[in-house]
């Protein structure tokens, strides 16, 4: 008798493929649409059911049944509200990694296995290496399209959770090919582009919804170095470091935020590059979670801190709940609340979350 698969499926090209070769494989495969979220913005009109049918069409041509979940309640408590209290504190949230941990691999997980799934699947890029080569888990491990790579993504999904989870995608070497697997397959979605940014946002933009959500705080933008009041800010949760577009500051030379100070209301910004601000050789990680099960003390490992950022060697130090990172050369400093995802080789041995750091203003005591 063949396994029964509950495979998530979005509408997406990934997730159609991933359905296409399940069934290939002989299991017994049932679609599941999740309706995380259907809020239209002001500009915006959530396109869940275009996603639903796009989904639907996908199931008919594959000859599986396709059953709709409601999981918006939950994805708004864990990953909408999460959002936007970080955003609120100046943090800068990651809801994919909230939405991994709570919904696909929580809520869904949970209710495929109650309806009697043997495995779930998804059309994440990620790998998962055989359990007997790791003591009987298997360890989550980056998919062969390295610039689909998502395991940054899954670091705070519970390792045994990975115990009756199927990736199809996880050998294919390139987005290029899926697209030509899937009209090979005679798949309408082939061709769909990416949806790319926050999904509950669309391309409305961060800022909007955030001003949907939160209440407009007029604030200075300040230089770092001199103190000076260069303009006006409509919130400094709008804002995160690194950034240069959306600043209003009119000509001059381009400016890149440095700091913010959500209680105060105010964004630190500067022209110089080179910044000391926009720099460091250490970051500090809170609420780590280790897919190894066990907290690693120190080693040497390599890390990522943005989805499809590069691999940096780096020296690991542990103190209790807290994790150091430490590099050889200066490395882009990191807004907290960012993920720094650990790897040993191709394997994903958990992560952390950027803390956020004192705010020591260079002009203050300066006569």
């Amino acid at each position: 008798m063949s396994k029964l698969v509950f495979v998530g499926m979005s509408g997406g090209v990934d997730s159609a493929l991933a359905a296409a070769l399940l069934c290939e494989q002989g299991y017994d495969v049932v679609g599941i649409y999740m309706r995380n979220w259907s809020k239209d913005l002001p500009g915006f009109a959530c396109p869940w059911a275009e996603d639903l049918a796009d989904a639907e069409r996908v199931a008919v041509s594959l000859g599986i049944d396709l059953e709709v979940w409601d999981c918006e309640s939950d994805y708004r408590r864990t990953v909408v509200d999460y959002v936007v209290d970080a955003y609120r504190r100046g943090y800068t949230p990651n809801p994919d990694v909230m939405c991994n941990q709570t919904i696909k691999f929580g809520t869904f997980a949970q209710m495929a296995y109650e309806r009697g799934a043997d495995l779930v699947a998804t059309g994440h890029y990620a790998r998962l290496l055989p359990p007997e080569a790791h003591g009987g888990l298997p360890r989550l491990a980056r998919a062969a399209c390295e610039h689909k790579d998502q395991t940054y993504f899954l670091w705070r999904v519970e390792a045994n959770a990975f115990q009756r989870v199927l990736f199809p995608l996880q050998d294919i070497p390139t987005k290029q090919k899926v697209r030509e697997m899937c009209a090979s397959r005679g798949l309408d979605v082939a061709n769909k582009p990416d949806s790319d940014g926050i999904c509950f946002v669309g391309p409305v933009g961060l800022r909007t919804f955030l001003l949907d959500s939160l209440e407009r705080r007029a604030g200075d933008v300040v230089e770092w170095e001199t103190g000076k009041v260069l303009g006006k800010h409509d919130g400094a949760f709008l804002y995160t470091i690194g950034q240069r577009r959306g600043l209003n500051l009119g000509g001059g030379p381009a400016r890149y935020v440095v700091a913010t100070d959500c209680e105060r209301n105010v964004v630190y910004v500067s022209s110089d590059r080179a910044c000391s601000a926009l720099w460091t050789q250490s970051i500090e990680l809170e609420d780590v979670h280790w897919l190894t099960g066990e907290a690693i003390e120190s080693g040497q490992f390599v890390v990522r801190t943005r989805h499809t950022g590069p691999l940096r060697e780096t020296h690991v130090e542990a103190d209790g709940p807290y994790v150091t990172l430490r590099f050889d050369e200066p490395v882009p400093t990191v807004a907290p609340g960012q993920s720094a995802v650990l790897y040993d080789g191709l394997v994903c041995m958990g992560g952390g979350l950027v803390c956020k750091r004192e705010l020591t203003l260079p002009f203050e005591g300066k006569c």
